[in-house]
């Protein structure tokens, strides 16, 4: 996989993941059931991504500005416990959070899609956004995933984080011999 290169020490620093969810970890698009019930569709491969840097002792949060009990069930069954619903003012969430787990700005690479990003996204230590967000987005992000929101991108940013902090092979040799 190949680094972006002006990121590569950045990236090492990471210590927080910090996501939105509509847009990054789905596709952006909300389902509604006629009882209006709400579906979202999550990607497993990204699902797979967070729970390797959890293992890597890189944090994961999720910050988003809607609440949905769809959320915290797929926060739940990823083990993520940093997770913010209803978020109006990401960044002051973010700046919590950094508190709160002793980290500083510099430390998190943060992904998001749309305006409420637009903060987070310049302040952190890496800010990045997708392709399918707006184009205003992607002239203010550190980096753009080559996957969309919701198909991929999560996963590519984890492995890119697993691999710029030397953990990659590790995981390879991890499944590769079974050890999981």
């Amino acid at each position: 996989m190949a680094l972006p290169t002006a990121l590569l020490d950045p990236l090492r620093r990471v210590r927080l993941l910090a996501l939105d969810v509509d847009g990054v970890l789905t596709d952006g698009r909300l389902y509604f059931q006629a009882d209006g019930i709400e579906i979202k569709a999550f990607h497993t491969q990204d699902g797979h991504g967070l729970k390797l840097l959890k293992r890597a002792g890189i944090h994961v949060a999720l910050i988003t500005g809607r609440d949905s009990p769809m959320v915290s069930q797929r926060a739940a069954a990823l083990g993520i416990n940093l997770v913010h619903q209803g978020c109006e003012d990401k960044l002051t969430t973010l700046k919590a959070l950094c508190e709160r787990l002793n980290l500083n700005l510099s430390q998190v690479a943060y992904c998001g899609d749309d305006l409420p990003d637009l903060a987070p996204i310049k302040r952190a230590g890496v800010g990045i956004t997708v392709p399918n967000a707006p184009d205003y987005m992607h002239t203010h992000a550190d980096w753009i995933t080559d996957r969309l929101g919701g198909h991929g991108a999560v996963r590519e940013i984890c492995d890119t984080l697993l691999e710029a902090q030397g953990h990659w092979s590790t995981v390879l040799d991890t499944y590769l011999h079974g050890r999981v």
